[in-house]
């Protein structure tokens, strides 16, 4: 299930959290934080490894390699157990608010003694935080938007988080005597950004030993369900697995019923109506005779309506079905057309990996080109200096090509300030091969503000792509209130492309977005913005969103021949007004 490294991750950083709020020291709350995203980064499996394998983790020394030995051999972690009884439930419960961080949420319980979110809702409905220092109309704002965050994603989890349930699943399953097909289905397959419980599809003549084989998984807590048609588990992690198992010659229609959207399936079941048939998840039959017409393929099913087979990714009710009608579906983008990624960071400054290792693993993957874009000085955590920028250019020069002949970009990750404005004087930006743009602060400015700052990055002549552009973090922080679409238009107008974040915690720009972002006239970039090497997985989930916001190949930068990207990122500097 989810890697141990995730596991460690999660606990180190609720550790430090734990340390801020009871007033601890700060460098040792940060030492911990440095070490959960090392730990959670790390290629290795950490439960394989022995102290001295912890210890060559960067950011983890002795005290902290002792105690995730500690965990991984019991299942506890003392030092985590004993500050956590220092902190009421109630705290622990209002630190989960995506807006409420944990100074503010022991506040609200040691002043006004807030211990639920109802309580908090009470309060705020009262007017009572207003008293307090440090808070405000403002973020009382922020908090009540940040308490309908956490509402909204309820039970659902991130898409990567799902995926990795859901392939170990049905490997397993596959492995069962009697397997004809297996895989999965419903908005896990459509590669929504968020997943409230999994589809898998088994096609077989027999249900039992699978439905057996299912409930006996390690990872199966609790079994919600069981019988011959269906069987639902929820796992250690508390996500809810429905099987299904359905006859082989039934499997094309159980995978599009299965598969959704409950919108897309309508429009199906209309057209079914139509040409008098019923579709259903067994197959499509004749209405009067009941006779099956076809049901073994997805394609069959949908060849039988008078449509093309419609990729998962589009069955939204979007238009996917009037389009397939006329013969106007979009040729997708797939991860195959990538041929390079555009934003990645090292260790040079909050990457995980070193410089050599992030080239390895990209052309491992079989790319053409990449580029390092470490973090600009104005992000002052990451201490950049314009020495030290050089001396990396100076090092991706000369590992340029020597890795299976992918070349290599040397960029930068822009700050994109208050007022619009980017790191470094022009003569210095004037010789990286591409730069990113983006925001990383003052996310609560003004409408009008955000959007003149935003509209003012995509004309400075430097910046070739806007990254991660609404600054989102799924169930955590909400995008920026801007005009995007004077935002698209403008990166239509001065040629700047517009990322699509493949980190499942922020696939940004959303599938929405992109359609409108399209509808403008921009360009854009699937990008992992990896911070180490096993980020560079990330990709899929960019891929997936791209095709749920019907992007062709011909759409993405990155898809392009490196020649043709040279020529757009130029010919972008052109079109850019003056800065």
């Amino acid at each position: 299930m989810a890697r141990p490294n995730k596991e460690v991750e999660a606990l180190l950083q609720e550790y430090a959290d734990l340390v801020l709020i009871t007033g601890g020291d700060a460098f040792k709350a940060r030492a911990y934080e440095k070490a959960a995203r090392a730990i959670g980064g790390h290629h290795a499996d950490v439960s394989q490894l022995d102290a001295k394998g912890l210890r060559d983790i960067p950011n983890v020394g002795k005290s902290i390699a002792d105690k995730v030995i500690e965990y991984l051999r019991t299942g506890r972690m003392p030092a985590v157990e004993d500050v956590r009884a220092k902190i009421p439930a109630g705290v622990r419960q209002l630190m989960a608010i995506p807006t409420l961080g944990p100074k503010k949420a022991m506040t609200l319980y040691e002043d006004l003694h807030i211990a639920s979110v109802a309580e908090l809702l009470d309060a705020i409905e009262e007017e009572r935080l207003r008293d307090l220092k440090g808070f405000g109309p403002k973020t009382e704002e922020n908090i009540l938007h940040g308490i309908s965050l956490m509402q909204a994603a309820g039970d659902r989890v991130p898409l990567n988080v799902a995926m990795e349930v859901a392939e170990e699943i049905v490997a397993a399953l596959s492995a069962v005597t009697g397997c004809e097909r297996c895989g999965y289905a419903g908005s896990l397959r459509r590669m929504r950004e968020t997943i409230g419980d999994v589809d898998i599809l088994v096609a077989a003549d027999l249900s039992e030993p699978f439905m057996d084989e299912f409930t006996r998984l390690p990872y199966a807590m609790e079994v919600i369900a069981h019988g011959a048609k269906k069987t639902s588990i929820r796992t250690t992690k508390g996500l809810q697995v429905d099987l299904r198992v359905v006859p082989p010659d039934s499997w094309g229609a159980g995978l599009q019923y299965f598969t959704g959207s409950k919108a897309h399936n309508i429009r199906t079941r209309e057209m079914a109506v139509r040409h008098q048939l019923k579709l259903s998840e067994y197959g499509l039959f004749h209405v009067k005779s009941g006779r099956k017409v076809v049901s073994e393929t997805e394609e069959e099913v949908y060849a039988r309506l008078g449509l093309p087979w419609i990729p998962p990714t589009l069955r939204e009710d979007r238009g996917e079905v009037a389009a397939g009608l006329r013969g106007e579906l979009p040729d997708l983008v797939t991860e195959a057309d990538i041929k390079g990624d555009l934003h990645t960071h090292t260790d040079l400054t909050d990457g995980l990996s070193t410089l050599e290792d992030m080239v390895a693993a990209a052309a491992r993957r079989g790319y053409r080109y990449y580029a390092v874009t470490d973090h600009a000085p104005n992000l002052y955590m990451q201490q950049m200096t314009d020495e030290k920028m050089l001396a990396q250019r100076e090092r991706v020069r000369a590992l340029d090509g020597k890795h299976r002949g992918m070349r290599l970009l040397h960029g930068t990750e822009l700050n994109i300030d208050p007022d619009g404005n980017v790191d470094w004087p022009e003569e210095f930006l004037e010789d990286f091969d591409l730069c990113v743009a983006s925001v990383h602060s003052h996310f609560n400015q003004g409408r009008d503000a955000l959007t003149q700052r935003l509209v003012r990055a995509c004309e400075n002549r430097h910046v070739d792509i806007i990254g991660h552009p609404t600054t989102r973090i799924l169930g955590k922080r909400p995008g920026l209130d801007a005009d995007l679409d004077a935002v698209f238009a403008a990166c239509a107008r001065t040629g700047t492309a517009l990322e699509i974040n493949a980190h499942p915690d922020r696939l940004d720009l959303s599938d929405e977005h992109i359609l409108r972002a399209k509808r403008h006239g921009a360009k854009f970039a699937v990008n992992t913005d990896a911070h180490s090497t096993i980020h560079l997985d990330y990709l899929r989930y960019g891929v997936g969103t791209a095709q749920r916001g019907w992007l062709t190949a011909e759409d993405v930068i990155n898809t392009w021949p490196l020649a043709r990207l040279r020529r757009f990122l130029r010919q972008g500097s052109r079109a850019h007004a003056p800065s």
